[in-house]
């Protein structure tokens, strides 16, 4: 049977109480840092977003390509609270973001543009260092707490809708939630390729893969707008020069895999025949 009016009006009040109830403790809590369980649901919901705005790659040489770079450099970071997982996403713009609680996207344009494989788990480290500094929960921490009255919203249509996306809808959703996620500052910028200047190395990959991709980054973008990638993650001349020293500053490099026996080569292949990019690769 279908509730009256009045009994409607009823629980809706109720719901609103609650919502008020729910938002009392996480105003009160402002000043605290998501926890490990918290950040994993935001992952978990960043993920379902991300499936919502872009096309993922499926094939699996792709994949586990991808993962194997991104998982070599997380065991080389030792033990963490996070299960890590790398996506490709197919899009031909040069870009790579990272997810809350490990999840790591690299575009196919990313892919492509790498001239080897020292380059290309530059750009995973980079990203898995922005995950294990935890930047991306202190993106959300700071929205949090600078618009706590906001979250109100956020929780009342968590209750009255009984979703579970008010995580995000607190950020605008979709993708500009996504992409205020992924604005960080320039000291988290140097300490996540700090973080890759040290964990490259542990994983047997040639640091300066990094620095040549930030070049070539440079040279694309010839003065103007640039690659999308250059937005998000502003390669400047002082921090090349910054994560430059850094890798100057290494004990012993020799050794260290710049290349890895044409696999980068035939992943690339692959990309081009399945997606019809072309990302042409200058050296």
């Amino acid at each position: 049977m279908w509730p009256t009016r009045s009994e409607a009006a009823r629980r809706a009040r109720r719901r609103r109480r609650a919502a008020w109830l729910l938002l009392l403790p996480f105003v009160l809590s402002c000043g605290t840092t998501m926890s490990i369980p918290e950040e994993r649901r935001l992952g978990d919901e960043f993920d379902r977003e991300a499936r919502r705005e872009f096309v993922f790659m499926r094939d699996e040489l792709t994949l586990d390509y991808v993962s194997r770079i991104g998982q070599q450099i997380v065991h080389a970071s030792g033990p963490q609270p996070f299960q890590y997982h790398f996506y490709v996403v197919e899009n031909d713009e040069i870009n790579a973001f990272a997810g809350p609680a490990g999840h790591i996207y690299v575009h196919t344009g990313t892919i492509l543009k790498a001239r080897n494989a020292s380059e290309l788990a530059g750009v995973i480290a980079h990203e898995v260092g922005h995950v294990e500094r935890r930047h991306v929960a202190q993106n959300y921490e700071r929205e949090h707490t600078t618009g706590a009255l906001y979250q109100l919203g956020v929780l009342t249509a968590l209750v009255l809708g009984g979703g579970a996306a008010a995580g995000l809808a607190n950020l605008g959703g979709g993708l500009a939630a996504m992409t205020y996620l992924n604005s960080f500052s320039r000291d988290a910028e140097n300490e996540a390729d700090a973080f890759a200047v040290e964990m490259m190395p542990k994983a047997g990959y040639d640091p300066e893969g990094l620095v040549t991709f930030f070049q070539t980054l440079m040279n694309e973008g010839g003065g103007g707008g640039g690659p999308s990638f250059l937005s998000s993650h502003p390669a400047t001349t002082e921090r090349i020069q910054h994560t430059s020293a850094l890798i100057a500053a290494l004990p012993n490099r020799e050794g260290l895999r710049v290349d890895d026996d044409g696999r980068l080569e035939i992943i690339q292949r692959r990309i081009q025949l399945l997606t019809g990019e072309s990302g042409s690769r200058r050296r």
